[in-house]
């Protein structure tokens, strides 16, 4: 049985901007109902996160970092270092607990009780770096369960896949240097998007050389632009690579009716992408996937994406 953990807990809406924001609280409960009235969850094993020891969070970030950020939350900051990173008073502990979701998902897929996860937290995190919160980021929760599995479970080889459609830029800073995590992107393309890196010649950096793969869209792209670069660039990287687990940054803003990118990918890319990863996860790792949520800002299109997601996690 092909067994799916479902992460999500209610405090994740506590984090709320103090002004008009696409990063809301409605886009999380959306999916929450969404997967419930459509059968979805219950075919789901439901995981609580909880708080992670602060050492899971250090593997990642600077201390300094996380004293800066709860000081801004107790000080009732509304912004961390942009306009576009806001905070509340809960914001430092909603992070710490969106953290600790990816990490949930991670240690029941690494310790066999579930297959794969999708950890529907918030806020996200991929564009946080080890110092900084950048876009709607404050701690990168892809990159700290990656760490933690590697601390905790033993796993050597971790390979990162993130689709949504702004380059993970925190991601790739936190492992430029690391040859046992390969990360691979695919975001619209860096000339005209948020935050302006990931280009192709960005691949790695000392003993990482050749584990970062960066695949960017130009506007306009769509469902067989985004299958022919998993065909010809993802899907050797894995050969090589040969990972025990991967790690998912589902991000759902490369849909085209999302109004924070120009790409045109449909649910049925989202679907194409998902069983694409799942099929190099049954070759390579035993079926392993850990998926996060990322963005996603126009309700209809995340929804009908993030179903066709986990319908793809599930299986026949």
């Amino acid at each position: 049985m092909n067994r799916v953990g479902f992460v999500y807990h209610p405090d994740y809406l506590l984090h709320a901007a103090p002004f008009e924001h696409p990063e809301s609280p409605a886009r999380l409960l959306a999916i929450v109902d969404h997967l419930a009235s459509n059968g979805l969850a219950a075919r789901m094993v439901s995981l609580s996160p909880g708080y992670p020891d602060e050492s899971d969070i250090l593997r990642v970030h600077d201390p300094d970092y996380l004293r800066k950020l709860e000081a801004a939350c107790r000080r009732g900051d509304t912004t961390l270092d942009a306009e576009d990173t806001y905070l509340c008073r809960n914001s430092y502990t909603i992070a710490l607990l969106s953290a600790g979701g990816a990490i949930a998902g991670a240690e029941a897929v690494a310790t066999g009780s579930v297959r794969r996860a999708f950890c529907a937290v918030r806020p996200p995190g991929h564009h946080a770096d080890r110092s900084t919160g950048m876009g709607f980021c404050l701690l990168n929760n892809v990159a700290i369960a990656a760490r933690y599995l590697q601390a905790r479970h033993g796993i050597s080889r971790v390979f990162i896949v993130d689709w949504d459609v702004h380059h993970g830029n925190g991601t790739q800073a936190i492992f430029l240097e690391d040859p046992s995590v390969f990360f691979f992107s695919i975001h619209e393309h860096p000339s005209f998007l948020y935050p302006g890196t990931g280009r192709r010649w960005e691949t790695g950096k000392g003993p990482g050389e050749g584990t970062t793969l960066n695949a960017p869209m130009s506007p306009g792209a769509g469902d067989e632009e985004y299958r022919m670069a998993f065909e010809q660039m993802l899907r050797p990287a894995v050969e090589r690579f040969r990972p025990e687990i991967f790690l998912i940054s589902a991000g759902f803003d490369a849909h085209g009716d999302d109004p924070l990118a120009d790409i045109q990918v449909t649910a049925e890319g989202y679907r194409f992408m998902t069983r694409f990863v799942s099929e190099l996860a049954d070759r390579y790792c035993g079926g392993r996937i850990v998926s996060v949520l990322e963005g996603g800002y126009e309700i209809s299109s995340l929804l009908s994406s993030v179903e066709t997601h986990v319908q793809e996690l599930l299986g026949p």
